[in-house]
Parts: C-alpha cells; sequence; structure tokens
C-alpha cells in the first residue's frame, strides 16, 4: 500500500501542508505482462469502512469478554430450575409424610381411648406411669418454606411414639388382666347388641326430656333405632333371669320396658334390653356373648321400633346401678367417646329404678 496526493504534485504546492490524504492500494497480478491496477480510497471512504470494522472488533471483544458469564448464567438458570423442581417434590413428598402421620396419630389416639374404655369395662385403675416429659433431642430445622412443616413432622412423630409407648402398657396390662380373670371377662358386657350398620342411637344416657310427659328425667340406658324384627344379641355370658313384659301391678316403671330380657351377667352386672316384639330366651337359661336374644319391636312405652339397652354394675353396696352402655360397646366407635371417659370417672346416678325383686341374686 501506498499513500499518496490526488491529482499531480507542482514544486510549489508541495511544501505546503497536505489537504488530505487517500489511501493507496496497489494490486500486482502474478503474470508480469498484465498491468498493475490501482485502488485509490480517500479519507472520508476510509473512516466509513473503518467505523463498521472497528465497531465489529469492538462487538467481538465485547461477546468474548461476556461469553462465560452469559454460558454460566444459562447454566445456572437450568440449575435453579432442577432445584425448584426438586423442592417441589419434596414438599409434595412432605406433604404426604404429614398427611401419613396425622392419619397414624388419629388412629393411635382410637387405639388409646378404646384402652380407656377395656379399663372402665374390667374397673382396672389406671397404671400408665407419670412421666416427666422430656423433649426428644432434634436435629435443627435450615429456615425454609417447609420449615414449619418439618418441625410440624417433628412434633407428631414424639406423640405417637408416646402414645404407642402407653398403649403397649395397657396392653400388657389388660392381657395380664384377662389370662388371670377369664370368667369375669366372659360376663363383662362388651360388644354392641345389634350388629350391622342398620340402627341409629336416638337416645343417650343420662337425663332428657321424656317423650310422653314432657318433663326431665333420668334415662338409664341408650335407645337404638331399628327396624322391627332385626335380631338383638346378648353382650355377656350370663344366665335370664326375666323374659316378658313385667306385671303392670306391680310395677309401672318395669312395665314401661313392655317386652324384655334381664340377664344376670356373673357377678358384676345385669344387662337388659327392652321394648322387644319376640322374645327368644326363658328364665333361667343360660346364653353366651353373641347369642340371640330377641327382635327389636315396639312394646311398652315406646314411639317407634327401638331396642332400649341398660348396663347396671353391682357397686360395693351390693346395687346395681345403671352406667353408660356405650362404654362397654368396645367394638364401635362412638363420637363422643372421651366424654363417656369422663362423665364414667364421676359419681353414679342415684335416682334411678331398682332392679326388679329377685333378678339381684
Amino acid at each position: 500500500m501506498k499513500l499518496g496526493r490526488f491529482g499531480a504534485a507542482s514544486p510549489a504546492t508541495s511544501a505546503r501542508p497536505a489537504e488530505g490524504w487517500s489511501l493507496e492500494v496497489q494490486i500486482h497480478p502474478s503474470d508480469i505482462r498484465k498491468r498493475v491496477r490501482y485502488l485509490f480510497l480517500p479519507r472520508w471512504k476510509v473512516t466509513l469502512w473503518a467505523v463498521p470494522a472497528l465497531l465489529w472488533v469492538l462487538g467481538m471483544a465485547l461477546a468474548v469478554a461476556v461469553a462465560p458469564s452469559v454460558v454460566a448464567g444459562r447454566m445456572r438458570r437450568q440449575e435453579y430450575k432442577a432445584l425448584t423442581a426438586e423442592r417441589s417434590r419434596q414438599g409434595e413428598r412432605l406433604q404426604a409424610l404429614l398427611g401419613s402421620l396425622n392419619t397414624l396419630d388419629r388412629r393411635g389416639a382410637d387405639l388409646h381411648l378404646r384402652l380407656d374404655k377395656v379399663f372402665v369395662a374390667y374397673a382396672l385403675p389406671p397404671v400408665r406411669p407419670v412421666r416427666q416429659t422430656v423433649p426428644a433431642a432434634r436435629v435443627p430445622v435450615p429456615d425454609s418454606i417447609y420449615a414449619n412443616g418439618v418441625e410440624q413432622g417433628d412434633r407428631l412423630r414424639e406423640r405417637i411414639r408416646n402414645r404407642l409407648r402407653d398403649v403397649d402398657t395397657d396392653l400388657h396390662e389388660v392381657g395380664s388382666f384377662e389370662a388371670s380373670h377369664a370368667d369375669q371377662v366372659r360376663t363383662t358386657p362388651s360388644i354392641c347388641p345389634l350388629r350391622g350398620k342398620g340402627f341409629v342411637l336416638i337416645s343417650s344416657f343420662g337425663d332428657r326430656r321424656s317423650p310422653f310427659t314432657k318433663e326431665l328425667e333420668f334415662h338409664p340406658g341408650v335407645d337404638l333405632a331399628a327396624s322391627e324384627g332385626t335380631p338383638v344379641f346378648a353382650t355377656a355370658d350370663g344366665v335370664v333371669v326375666f323374659a316378658g313384659q313385667y306385671p303392670l301391678t306391680r310395677s309401672r316403671g318395669w312395665w314401661s320396658y313392655g317386652n324384655m330380657v334381664l340377664v344376670r351377667d356373673g357377678e358384676g352386672f345385669v344387662t337388659i334390653f327392652g321394648h322387644a316384639d319376640k322374645v327368644e330366651v326363658r328364665a333361667g337359661q343360660k346364653v353366651r356373648r353373641g347369642e340371640r336374644l330377641a327382635t327389636v319391636g315396639n312394646t311398652g312405652w315406646s314411639t317407634s321400633p327401638h331396642l332400649h339397652y341398660e348396663v347396671r354394675r353391682r357397686g360395693a353396696d351390693g346395687a346395681f346401678r345403671p352406667i353408660d352402655p356405650l362404654l362397654f360397646i368396645l367394638d364401635r366407635r362412638w363420637p363422643n367417646d372421651d366424654q363417656l371417659l369422663v362423665r364414667a370417672r364421676n359419681a353414679l346416678p342415684q335416682n334411678f329404678e331398682p332392679l326388679p325383686p329377685g333378678t339381684e341374686r
């Protein structure tokens, strides 16, 4: 390349400062017989071409400089997406585990309650030792959106562990009692007198408003509404001490039970089944738990077909006092079992109809 001026230069002008410059490009062919080609680029053209070239070079340099950051950023975004997806999966798994722990907690509470009812039925004193609560050592939970869930799971796990420990103690005590008191176990009411799901609890144990007099009265049993003719079963081993309708001339209260069956269950209990349609046993007959006694009816003072069921337990004075029968239905779960246990530990009722003469012996 060769720099030169435009046009011919005279001696007079050669000494003056250049008014501009140009870029001369000579192209020499490989064949010397061919003429040399000249390309003259004025300053403005060189500048016009140089600026884009410079910008392109700068752009390439910038691209090379930021390329690692861009690549790293893309990799971080992909990693972030992968971590977010993994966090969502772990969150779903945590929720599933919490659901399982809640289910176990409810089942543990239900088993705990059932064993409490067994203790009441057998009149066993509580044997669970009073433990000093010592929180279990926990691994610190890092701050995250799932920290509360993890801590809740730790609390549930600790509560389930304590309940299972108490249940194990109770089961051992009940097993020992049943092994050494087989006769008492057989004569303790423990099942529902009606089977299946075709009945409804319509009246509970305790004070209620009489459907006939509209006055407040003590109801010594429970009423289970069922279709007429539904079989009624013995709830414990015993001897039938009365079967039929009690004479009105001897007791209006017991006459109001309609057709009824009284079973003496060992030395500790008497079970009563009232308002029956048909009585299928006779006085003096031995019955075993689960045998048919009668069918549901609508006899006596009754507003609809139902079974009136009572459980009476012998007290320290020898009298048989009513106790809530739902406590002795161990093969079913009632919504208010926890309240039943509270009432069972209170004083027994005093205002109730004594058993008919001859049935307490």
